[in-house]
């Protein structure tokens, strides 16, 4: 014991002399609001938490904590739900001062610490739009290097289909160039592979030619349920790419359940009416709020809902379509809810990233399916939320049998092993082996990945 505390202090001591950037310990001013994350369930308490403020200071973190052999972390939005960037003793390595964004024709260089929504507001200013998740939260990195499915996925694609390069520091400390150029098998593997390579302090992305976009919400009473779902997957199966819909099951501020359709139209906006109408009439909405308006308000109006304060559990499945067992068993699952803050969002993977071949990237499923989040929410104050937990588990375990192998890394936690093993497909082979060549010793470990 004394031992461990020994180095934990000679390791914060040579951070503070070698590093630019302020660092929090233990007992510091600020500590306790530095480890925290959105989920308040996470109560993790790292050794230090290094707010870098350069790429040297990132590349002094990493070396000081591998020479004292401490554990590392990264924490760029702060947004995974099992806490996995704020580990418990280990050295955090915080990158929200590197947060600016850098437009160049149609390309953005983003820093690692950037939030989804700067990166949103920059292309927006630009009369571009970027490839994000429905939220504007997330850090930038984190969602683009794991996936990033969102409202552009139907005529963009995921997040990651749209980066081009990084700039990476190892775990030797070394700075090294991705791209199509240089350690390309290194830009493929962090298609899909997340942070589980080094510590990407900026990357490059592709954005769009911008437009206004058609978006809002239709929502139908819970009654509706099984006809609304059961009409949306034949609409869906004929729509156009430019039609992205996620559907969430909800309580309305009387706790009584609903069902949402929420779709982000991308081409003209008349078409889009069209579009719209065809969702309407899945059921009959007890309210609908569409318009047009910019991929910038479109998102903002999703952070909007997220609470901070709040408990959070996240269960996940990938399943093939919206079939009659598949609806019965969510409409079950959303009756059971044990908390009226827990929700079911259905994301549906489909158009532009079914065409890419599957081994062009390390994600691991590119054909066409439905994201399952079971999201587990419960006020900290009414307890450690067991009851919650196991409402999503065994909703997870009822999708079980009639789910894809494998799942979103992102969402997995560690006790999805069944799930992780297969989260790659045919990938984790190549992927394991970019793994041993640049980080043999497992210093990063953003996501789940077998090694």
């Amino acid at each position: 014991m004394m031992q461990s505390v020994s180095r934990s202090e000679q390791s914060v001591h040579d951070l503070q002399t070698q590093m630019q950037g302020r660092v929090i310990a233990r007992g510091d001013e600020g500590y306790d609001s530095a480890r925290r994350v959105w989920n308040g369930a996470v109560d993790h308490y790292p050794v230090a938490i290094v707010l870098c403020e350069s790429v040297e200071d990132v590349q002094a973190a990493v070396r000081t904590a591998r020479a004292h052999n401490m554990p590392v972390s990264v924490r760029s939005g702060g947004y995974d739900v099992t806490g996995r960037s704020v580990r418990s003793e280990a050295v955090v390595i915080d990158l929200s001062q590197l947060n600016h964004v850098h437009i160049e024709g149609q390309i953005a260089t983003i820093a690692g610490g950037a939030t989804a929504a700067k990166v949103i507001a920059a292309a927006t200013a630009s009369n571009l739009i970027a490839v994000t998740g429905w939220n504007g939260l997330p850090g930038m990195t984190g969602l683009t290097t794991v996936g990033g499915y969102g409202p552009l996925i139907a005529s963009h694609g995921l997040a990651l289909d749209n980066l081009s390069g990084a700039e990476l520091v190892i775990a030797d400390g070394r700075r090294l160039t991705v791209d199509h150029d240089e350690n390309p098998d290194l830009l493929w593997a962090l298609k899909g592979g997340g942070g589980n390579f080094g510590v990407v302090t900026s990357m490059k992305v592709r954005l769009h030619r911008g437009r206004r976009v058609l978006g809002g919400m239709i929502l139908f009473p819970w009654g509706e349920a099984e006809t609304v779902l059961g009409r949306y997957a034949k609409a869906i199966a004929s729509a156009d790419i430019k039609l992205s819909v996620v559907i969430g099951f909800i309580s309305l501020p009387d706790g009584s359940p609903a069902l949402f359709l929420a779709p982000a139209w991308t081409g003209e906006i008349s078409d889009g009416e069209i579009a719209m109408e065809v969702l309407k009439r899945c059921g009959k909405p007890m309210h609908v709020q569409i318009a047009s308006m910019s991929y910038q308000d479109l998102v903002q109006s999703f952070d909007a809902r997220v609470e901070n304060d709040r408990c959070y559990a996240v269960e996940s499945r990938w399943i093939p379509k919206l079939n009659p067992e598949t609806v019965s068993a969510l409409i079950a699952g959303g009756t059971s809810r044990t908390s009226p803050f827990s929700t079911i969002v259905l994301q549906h993977f489909r158009g532009l990233p079914t065409q890419i071949p599957p081994d062009s990237t390390a994600f691991g499923l590119r054909r066409e399916h439905v994201m399952v989040e079971i999201i587990a929410c419960w006020d900290p104050a009414t307890g450690d939320g067991s009851v919650h937990k196991r409402w999503a588990r065994d909703l997870s375990q009822t999708l079980a049998p009639m789910s894809l192998p494998g799942g979103y890394p992102n969402l997995l936690g560690p006790q999805a092993q069944d799930q992780i093993a297969h989260a790659y497909g045919n990938n984790l082979t190549r992927l394991q082996a970019v793994k041993r060549r640049f980080d043999p010793d497992n210093v990063f470990s953003a996501t789940p990945l077998t090694v």
